[in-house]
């Protein structure tokens, strides 16, 4: 079981991650993370649905025929976000309005209705959890770690604007790195967000491709 789970966590962070990977929901992860904590803001959203639709859809999977999983599946997605979505209007309506159009459009996040379709409906209720962690921590990864490459190369801050998810003690933690006026607007421009995936993506492919480095002047083994 153990050995599962950890296979589990494997796929979401690193060989199957939505962002890297899969390429999915791309729409929200180019749209939104010109900073550090619009990522953030989008990840907890993100990975809230995630686990929430995987549980729902774990629980309901020997109960729906098979001709109508799919719009259960969205019905069950579409309500998780909507709750999402009046949440944040009620609570943290600045962050709201900074992430605009893109909450309600979690609701056509491909990843989280394959996850759906590909893993809950076919496990039980732990796994499922697992993988929703999993597949929500992995692509909020990327998020915060698209998202604060933008922002630091573009204004040159870190976690500027904090206090619009975590309320007003978090203002402090905005940190300049560069002087004022400094830095590239391309990269808080959409192809900026191009760019910076792509640069992940390219990254995680190096680290994977490259090989073992061997020690200087060691020999490499002979076949017998």
């Amino acid at each position: 079981m153990l050995d599962a789970h950890r296979q589990i966590w494997g796929q979401g962070l690193w060989h199957n991650n939505p962002g890297l990977v899969q390429l999915l929901g791309l729409c929200p992860l180019l749209a939104v993370t010109n900073t550090a904590v619009n990522g953030l803001g989008l990840a907890v959203a993100t990975l809230f649905v995630l686990v929430g639709s995987n549980l729902a859809v774990s629980v309901l999977r020997t109960r729906l025929v098979p001709e109508i999983r799919i719009p259960a599946f969205v019905l069950v997605i579409a309500t998780l976000v909507t709750v999402v979505d009046l949440s944040l209007q009620a609570w943290l309506h600045d962050l709201s309005r900074t992430l605009g159009i893109f909450v309600p459009l979690i609701v056509t996040n491909c990843t989280i209705l394959a996850r759906a379709e590909a893993f809950a409906s076919r496990q039980r209720l732990l796994p499922s959890l697992h993988d929703g962690l999993a597949q929500g921590v992995g692509f909020g990864l990327v998020l915060l770690a698209l998202g604060a490459g933008r922002e630091i190369i573009g204004q040159g801050t870190i976690f500027a604007g904090a206090e619009l998810l975590l309320g007003e003690w978090a203002a402090g933690l905005s940190l300049r790195l560069l002087p004022e006026g400094y830095g590239l607007l391309l990269a808080l421009l959409p192809p900026g967000a191009f760019i910076g995936l792509g640069l992940m993506v390219a990254l995680r492919q190096y680290l994977i491709a490259r090989p073992a480095r061997r020690p200087a002047g060691q020999p490499a083994a002979s076949s017998p």
